[in-house]
């Protein structure tokens, strides 16, 4: 293996997925993606064989060096790309702004656990408006401040003006209130826009809208 190989669930589905996939693209490091399929029997246990033959967690996604190394949790996969970036990086050049961006980063990737189980990514599907929990209502507007207060700050049209890890871990966020309706504020609205717009995003989003599997359980949510 000359390159590293990221393995990925169902691109219409596994937020987890998105997050290191856009931190590799935009660090400009040459990786291949493998897909495994999400679903039937396996799905939400750390049981499926396709997925323990990569990954010692029962997870994906997990990125497998040319060293032979694995490196496993979406942050993880992203903190590696920063560090192998040959593109712009992907943290600020700033160390207090690092801090702050590994801030947010990491309130995503262990916080909003009420907004991931009420709106499950899928990218496909478009619904109406509907009630929220009062603890995901919280969660919604908590995302639109935080947003709101970093666009204010480093005027956009990224969290922190340019593409960061920050962006990559609350992309799957932009789609999730696309496909539920939720109603932004012009400045955050305008942030998903910069998302969808962006070429990366764009080849992921591609190749979602053609997958053919079907994940019935979260069609139905």
């Amino acid at each position: 293996m000359s390159t590293p190989v990221l393995y990925v669930g169902n691109k219409n589905y596994s937020s987890w997925s998105l997050r290191p996939w856009l931190a590799l693209a935009w660090a400009g490091v040459d990786f291949d993606t493998k897909v495994i399929p999400l679903g039937g029997d396996h799905y939400g246990k750390m049981n499926n064989p396709a997925i323990l033959a990569v990954s010692a967690t029962g997870r994906v996604p997990a990125l497998h060096l040319p060293s032979g190394r694995v490196v496993l949790e979406s942050l993880a996969i992203a903190e590696w790309a920063a560090e192998s970036a040959t593109e712009p990086g992907i943290l600020p050049k700033d160390r207090e702004l690092r801090a702050q961006c590994r801030a947010v980063s990491a309130e995503m990737h262990s916080g909003f656990g009420a907004v991931r189980s009420e709106l499950p990514m899928n990218i496909r599907r478009r619904t109406e408006p509907r009630d929220w929990s009062d603890l995901a209502r919280h969660e919604i507007q908590r995302l639109i401040d935080l947003w709101q207060e970093l666009l204010a700050e480093h005027g956009g049209p990224f969290l922190f003006g340019h593409r960061t890890i920050a962006d990559a871990m609350y992309a799957p966020v932009c789609t999730r209130f696309r496909t539920y309706g939720v109603e932004l504020p012009a400045a955050a609205s305008a942030y998903c826009d910069a998302v969808f717009a962006d070429a990366d995003f764009k080849r992921w989003e591609r190749d979602a809208l053609a997958e053919e599997w079907a994940i019935e359980s979260t069609d139905a949510v």
